[in-house]
Parts: structure tokens; C-alpha cells; sequence
């Protein structure tokens, strides 16, 4: 009895060792598949948006109306980057107004959670462009839970796919950092 119960430790200990040791190479193997996406979001980014993420700052944020994307010029006197945002988000508006999410499908090479059905709902939700000093800002707003949640969903991914670093929480407008 006390051989077969030390037998079964070692197993357990055995099988914990061998649990960490994999579990060291696979985020290793992760980070380097998640380093490459984000490079291919970026890369994608630039040749969809028309402008670089090197030379701009996006934000994403969360409202319990819906949420707001921002991206600015990284450095104040670059107008040809502010145009090119500018340019951009006028157009993003006029397509997520219409149901359109390809821009963030080419991007991302996927179909961003909550998009289908912002694109279902778009007759709920209201996209409007703010143009700043340095870029823009499309605020979103609804009062449709499901369309609400979607938003949120929406964000949140961007949030995550283009590393920010944005809070993926809720909060309030006045909350937000000024640019």
C-alpha cells in the first residue's frame, strides 16, 4: 500500500514537472505567434488606413453609451498623418454607418466580435466624426442593449489587437485622457 501511494506521488510530482516545463515553452511559442499578428495588424493597418502607426496614437474607449475611437499624429506639425486620419475616419464612419466593416476584416484578418451584428443594428447605432488638432475622434452612441454590447465587444477587440493598452472597462466620457 505505502509502495503504490509513493509510486502515485512520483507520478503526480512527475506529471507537475513535465505540466511546467511545457507550460514555460508554450508562452514562448505564444508570444512569438502573438509578436507576429500584431506585426501583420500593424503592417495591414498602415496599408488600409493610409498612414502609420509609427507616426500616430490610437485609443479605444469604452462609454456606457457605446465608445469612441481616437488617433492622433504622434507629433503636432505632421498635417500630411492628420489628413490621412482625418481622411480615414470620414470614411469609416460613412461605411460602419452602412453596415460595412471590411476595413477592420482587412485589417485584422478576421470579422471583429460584434461586428455583425453592429452591422445587423446599424439603424441603432450612431457614428459621428469629431475632427481634431491632431487626427479624430468617431464617437459611437446607442441606446440598444444588444447593439450596446456589441460596440463594447467591438472595442474591446481592438483594444487587444492593437495593444494599447486602453482600459477595456467602462467609463465615463469626462474620464477620458486628453490628448
Amino acid at each position: 500500500m505505502v509502495t503504490k501511494m509513493r509510486i502515485f506521488i512520483a507520478g503526480v510530482l512527475m506529471a507537475g514537472l513535465w505540466a511546467a516545463g511545457t507550460s514555460q515553452e508554450k508562452p514562448a511559442q505564444d508570444k512569438a505567434s502573438s509578436d507576429a499578428h500584431h506585426r501583420d495588424v500593424v503592417e495591414k493597418g498602415d496599408q488600409v488606413m493610409g498612414f502609420s502607426h509609427e507616426k500616430a496614437t490610437h485609443h479605444f474607449r469604452l462609454y456606457a453609451d457605446g465608445g469612441a475611437i481616437e488617433v492622433e499624429a504622434n507629433d503636432s506639425k505632421d498635417s500630411v498623418t492628420r489628413d490621412a486620419i482625418q481622411g480615414h475616419f470620414s470614411h469609416i464612419v460613412q461605411m460602419f454607418a452602412a453596415g460595412d466593416f471590411t476595413a477592420p476584416l482587412l485589417i485584422h484578418s478576421q470579422n471583429p466580435p460584434g461586428s455583425e451584428t453592429m452591422k445587423r443594428l446599424r439603424d441603432k447605432i450612431d457614428y459621428r466624426l469629431t475632427t481634431t488638432a491632431k487626427g479624430g475622434r468617431i464617437r459611437i452612441t446607442t441606446r440598444n442593449p444588444e447593439a450596446l454590447k456589441a460596440v463594447h465587444a467591438f472595442l474591446r477587440f481592438q483594444i487587444s489587437d492593437h495593444e494599447t493598452g486602453d482600459s477595456p472597462g467602462v467609463t465615463t466620457e469626462e474620464a477620458r485622457p486628453a490628448h
